[in-house]
């Protein structure tokens, strides 16, 4: 009797432990709500802010900044004078010229003077006359050259910047103007070769910066240019700005070219996706919904059912090796 008490007792102990190991080890998940959303496929680009009719003004020579004739934020007309350079040298060279020109006038004068007495001879008065002819060639070519160091304006516009101060050195590489209207404004971006065929002209992009964050700021596929750039396997985009952007000149910014969007799309945890199913809690147990997966990223997915419906939660981290009917223990504090 006793031997059977003990037997009896043993196996209640053993399916008590075995109910307690299995209850402690169910596999700990946590719930996230199935939303309704608009999912959004998106090309990303970085790119800088520019106005869309512009021009950089760098000297065609190097020289030292003279004077100065139009600062920052004026209002400049088409041809109307920026800043001259220090024309010493080529006034010198125009002068040394000239000296030459007038001897060279007095040689041509005095040797047709004694052709026509009968002392001199053709081939002397053609060579006086050839290097008079070359001195003012020369001359003139000198004067052109003097219109080198002075800067205008290509377009009207304003001044959008302006770098250099009198007594300073600047060179043909050396940007002194940008001039610019300050209305409309547009983002040059680069974007990736294999993102460019889902690219087209009329998509919003969605538009980031550093000096604004947390705003939404928007524009519009304006332009895409035709060539692409085979060393950077990039081609340029341009998105249009609306007058009202709080965008200025020279920004960075990162864009999301919006290539598809769907309004009312069904949307879970992209880590809640394991093999095309979604995994739920029923009474306690694991039970999978066979779906498609759309649009993904940051984060989220969007699903479709494939049979049935889905379901209001799903497990938000499967566990490896879940299989329907797990019993599965709701992680404490999370949704229900």
């Amino acid at each position: 009797m006793r031997k059977a008490l003990f037997l009896i007792a043993a196996a209640l102990a053993a399916a008590g432990a075995w109910w307690g190991i299995s209850h402690v080890w169910r596999p700990v998940v946590d719930l996230a709500p199935v939303e309704r959303g608009p999912a959004v496929r998106a090309v990303y680009a970085t790119g800088n802010v520019e106005p869309v009719q512009w021009a950089r003004i760098t000297p065609l020579v190097q020289g030292r900044i003279e004077e100065i004739f139009a600062f920052e934020n004026a209002r400049v007309a088409p041809g109307e004078l920026l800043a001259r350079l220090d024309e010493a040298e080529i006034r010198a060279t125009v002068k040394e010229l000239e000296a030459r020109r007038d001897y060279l006038a007095h040689e041509v004068e005095r040797t047709r003077a004694l052709l026509t007495k009968g002392h001199g001879t053709e081939k002397a008065y053609e060579l006086a006359l050839s290097e008079y002819q070359q001195v003012l060639a020369a001359i003139a070519a000198a004067n052109a050259r003097r219109d080198h160091y002075v800067l205008r304006a290509p377009i009207g516009g304003v001044v959008l910047r302006r770098d250099g101060e009198i007594g300073e050195v600047v060179n043909t590489t050396s940007v002194m103007y940008w001039i610019g209207q300050p209305r409309p404004l547009r983002i040059e971006a680069e974007v990736d070769e294999e993102d460019i065929a889902r690219v087209a002209v009329g998509q919003t992009a969605l538009i980031k910066a550093d000096a604004f964050p947390g705003r939404d700021i928007f524009g519009t596929v304006a332009e895409i240019t035709p060539k692409g750039d085979p060393v950077n396997k990039s081609y340029r985009v341009r998105v249009a700005l609306p007058d009202d952007t709080p965008l200025m000149i020279g920004m960075t910014t990162e864009l999301n070219i919006v290539v598809e969007r769907h309004e009312d799309a069904a949307l879970v945890p992209e880590t809640a996706v394991q093999e095309g199913r979604l995994w739920t809690v029923t009474d306690g147990r694991a039970t999978a919904v066979q779906v498609s997966v759309g649009i993904h990223g940051n984060g989220k997915a969007e699903v479709a059912a494939q049979g049935g419906a889905l379901p209001d939660k799903v497990i938000r981290h499967p566990p490896a090796g879940l299989r329907p009917g797990d019993k599965v223990r709701l992680k404490e504090g999370g949704p229900g």
